[in-house]
């Protein structure tokens, strides 16, 4: 499993190295300090998990950036406070796992592992309000519309970086007509009315790019 570490506090990303390289499978690549730093990585090497100390201040919108870019990346917030509210927060943008700020070495690794295979292990009273946050959200008719080609997830990727249909035609070798035509299905198959809109969506919800 390669790990990345993004920690604000160096003292605390060292150590947390030193403590997890080479157990269970664990290799670390490398600690950075902030989101751009970790997505220059995560384009230039290969990230299995990403570790965010989440007990410093981080822009939910920059993480979903790190979700957009590398959907199969399992990004893993450390340091919650485990409430409902924080927890949904995070969900949102893009984690698939957390810890709490009561967490041992052990349970982060646990973590780890449960988040790669898919599982999330909480308590009963943040299940429940995950799942009534979902209720919520179908309740009011925001379901995730048509699924997407691949070549449309990857435009819808790109419209999320904020890039425009050149800089998209450039990035993915098309034309910019093709791009065009990509991106009217994007909007008609997620049922949004602008670009703008696409753009919010897929930070709000990475997996719709995948």
């Amino acid at each position: 499993m390669r790990v990345g570490i993004l920690a604000p506090i160096r003292l605390l990303g060292d150590g947390l190295s030193r403590c997890l390289h080479g157990r269970a499978g664990i290799e670390i690549v490398r600690v950075v300090a902030d989101i751009s730093e970790m997505r220059s990585l995560m384009t230039t090497d290969t990230i299995d998990v990403v570790l965010i100390d989440m007990t410093q201040p981080i822009d939910l919108d920059e993480v979903r950036s790190l979700a957009t870019i590398g959907p199969e990346v399992v990004l893993i917030a450390m340091g919650l406070h485990e409430q409902k509210k924080e927890v949904i927060r995070c969900g949102r943008a893009g984690f698939t796992g957390y810890v709490s700020r009561n967490s041992t070495v052990e349970g982060l690794i646990s973590a780890m592992h449960d988040a790669r295979a898919g599982r999330l292990a909480c308590p009963d009273e943040i299940s429940g309000g995950l799942l009534r946050a979902l209720f919520r959200q179908e309740a009011a008719g925001e379901d995730d519309g048509q699924p997407l080609s691949k070549r449309e997830g990857d435009v819808l990727q790109l419209i999320g970086r904020g890039m425009t249909n050149k800089e998209i035609a450039r990035e993915l070798g098309l034309s910019v007509a093709t791009v065009k035509h990509h991106v009217h299905n994007v909007l008609e198959k997620l049922s949004l009315p602008r670009r703008a809109h696409a753009m919010r969506r897929v930070r709000e919800r990475p997996w719709l790019a995948s």
